[in-house]
C-alpha cells in the first residue's frame, strides 16, 4: 500500500462499525491497521499464477444432510417463550436509527 492510513479513516471505519473510540485507542488501531495493510501488500505481491483456487485447504466433503422436509414447530411453539410477540411474528427492538438508512 503506497498511502499512509491516516486516523480519520479508522474514525471513519470505527463510525461505520458504531464503536465509540477514545484518540488513544483511534492512534493505537491506526498503527496496527497500517501494519496488516503492509502486510496485504507483500501477499499481494506473490505469484499465484498456477495456484488452483479452492474453497478449503483440506479435501472436504459436503457434510450437510439432504435437504428433505421434515415436522416443525408451530408459530405457537416457536413463540411459546417469546419475549415480546407481534402477532405470529417476534417484536424486536429497533437496531437502526433513522439517520442510519
Amino acid at each position: 500500500m503506497s498511502e499512509k492510513l491516516t486516523a480519520e479513516q479508522v474514525r471513519h471505519v470505527a463510525k461505520l462499525a458504531r464503536l465509540a473510540c477514545t484518540d488513544e485507542e483511534i492512534a493505537e488501531f491506526t498503527e496496527q491497521l497500517a501494519a496488516i495493510l503492509q502486510y496485504v501488500g507483500q501477499l499481494e505481491q506473490v505469484d499465484t499464477a498456477d495456484v488452483e483456487p479452492l474453497a478449503h485447504c483440506l479435501p472436504v466433503h459436503n457434510v450437510f444432510r439432504r435437504d428433505e422436509v421434515r415436522p416443525s414447530l408451530t408459530n405457537d411453539q416457536a413463540l411459546a417463550n417469546a419475549p415480546q410477540r407481534d402477532g405470529e411474528f417476534f417484536a424486536v427492538p429497533k437496531v437502526l436509527d433513522d439517520a442510519s438508512a
